[in-house]
């Protein structure tokens, strides 16, 4: 009897596995990508064949499981619009409902990323209240990847939900993610949809496959779980659970907010962030994917174990690291916040300025608005004449601009590589510097320090980024 009950439970078991279900990202609610063939997968029999049709063109598509049960197939989908729905069978029927067609952008990094819009505990976004009660809108959705560090790659996230934009749902999504979303919505006029996967705390090594880790010096790849701790810092283990599930659902772009946790290791980041963004682009089968992220605010990271000051540990050499991958990511821009940084928190407050400073780079560079000057000027080249240094900048098209303050975050240093304050005038798009202590001047350094509040700005308001000129 007991064999009899076994077989039973056995063949029941296999029959339900057998039933046709879909990757947990396909839920009723969801945003697909705009005028794009996009993939719809999941799993049924061995060997099954699924069938998919699309309300919007009436149209049928089929595909054949493999051995394991594993399907894929591709839709065209129309220009933006919905709702629709999506009917996916084989031996049983799910319908996907109120389906939106438009523009999905995948949204990543640690917690200034995943930062709610109702703040953190003592930790306020300014403005949220406002927004989260104005935030109804049925045609922005969003959709959160459950945290889920994993050893090897899954073939699934955990479950979650498309959710629309209302009070309830926005005030617990990452803010910097929704005023991005908010912004393209207002200019666009056409459905967004938000895909978050961010984990606080965590490093560039965990977003990244085991593959891409391989020849990088000191980075340890994991063989077991047991004995791990904080995993979110643990190489390949975001990449495997949060990452790789989402892989070719079809998006316009990505946005990034990280680097806090790599402050310690700017010379590997310089190699690692422009490789995660290549690999990711080749997961997606795109190499100019539209990739915008947000460059680490100052912060005073010595209030923070191991309390180490100066040297390798100021943070702004990790800003400067990632300044420099704009050079190496094609079809990349960075949003600046060196003005809204905060000395005792690591979370700047001013998260709708970062959203919409994202939003502006998207507008401007994927979308093509015109009239925009959407970029913070960057810094070009220097030109020493005497004992004064021109510094030259770039996407500076209407000049440079202090608003009429005085400019206290240069310096420049001689042969002997020590760094004077720097007295400097605004001329137009570039700044001549000088100082009474430098006769000869060999490197310029701009608010080069943990904390510091930038006060040069292009004529469009956006702020320069801390740079340096010297490797020293």
């Amino acid at each position: 009897m007991k064999t009899i009950i076994t077989v039973f439970l056995l063949c029941i078991s296999l029959g339900l596995h057998a039933e046709v279900r879909l990757s947990t990202i396909f839920t009723d609610g969801m945003v697909l990508q705009q005028k794009k063939r996009v993939p719809i997968w999941g799993w049924a029999g061995k060997a099954a064949t699924i069938k998919v049709e699309t309300s919007w063109d009436q149209k049928e598509y089929q595909a054949k499981a493999d051995e394991k049960g594993v399907w894929r197939l591709f839709i065209q989908t129309p220009e933006a619009g919905g709702p629709y729905s999506v009917t996916v069978s084989e031996k049983n029927t799910i319908v996907l409902d109120d389906v939106l067609i438009g523009e999905v952008w995948l949204c990543s990094g640690q917690s200034n990323m995943e930062m709610p819009l109702k703040g953190y505990p003592a930790q306020p976004i300014i403005g949220s209240t406002d927004a989260i009660l104005g935030s109804k809108d049925e045609q922005l959705r969003l959709y959160t990847v459950p945290r889920n560090p994993l050893l090897k790659p899954a073939d699934d996230s955990k479950p979650s939900l498309w959710k629309k934009a209302n009070p309830q749902n926005v005030a617990s999504f990452s803010a910097t993610a929704y005023f991005f979303g908010r912004r393209l919505r207002e200019v666009l006029d056409v459905p967004v949809g938000l895909i978050h996967s961010s984990y606080g705390g965590s490093n560039i090594e965990a977003w990244m496959d085991a593959a891409w880790l391989q020849d990088v010096e000191g980075v340890e790849i994991p063989q077991q779980e047991e004995g791990l701790k904080d995993k979110n810092r643990v190489p390949t283990m975001l990449y495997n659970g949060m990452i790789h599930p989402l892989v070719e659902y079809g998006i316009k772009g990505m946005i990034w907010y990280q680097g806090e946790s790599n402050y310690e290791t700017a010379d590997r980041y310089e190699i690692l962030f422009p490789r995660m963004v290549a690999k990711y682009r080749a997961l997606w089968k795109d190499d100019m994917l539209p990739f915008y992220f947000t460059q680490i605010a100052p912060f005073d990271y010595a209030s923070l174990p191991p309390y180490y000051v100066g040297g390798k540990y100021n943070s702004a050499f990790i800003r400067d690291a990632q300044r420099k991958s704009l050079t190496k990511i094609p079809e990349s821009g960075m949003a600046v916040t060196m003005d809204i940084g905060e000395k005792n928190c690591i979370h700047p407050a001013h998260k709708k300025e970062g959203g919409d400073r994202l939003a502006l780079l998207a507008l401007g560079d994927a979308y093509h608005i015109e009239g925009l000057n959407h970029r913070s000027p960057v810094y070009d080249s220097i030109a020493i004449e005497g004992s004064t240094v021109v510094v030259y900048f770039k996407d500076a098209p209407l000049g440079l601009t202090s608003f009429g303050k005085d400019i206290k975050s240069f310096e420049i240093a001689g042969e002997n590589k020590v760094f004077h304050l720097a007295s400097a005038i605004v001329q137009g798009k570039t700044i001549v510097l000088s100082s009474p202590s430098v006769a000869k001047p060999v490197a310029v350094r701009y608010a080069f320090k943990d904390f510091v509040v930038g006060d040069l700005f292009g004529v469009n308001g956006l702020p320069v980024s801390s740079f340096r000129t010297d490797d020293w």
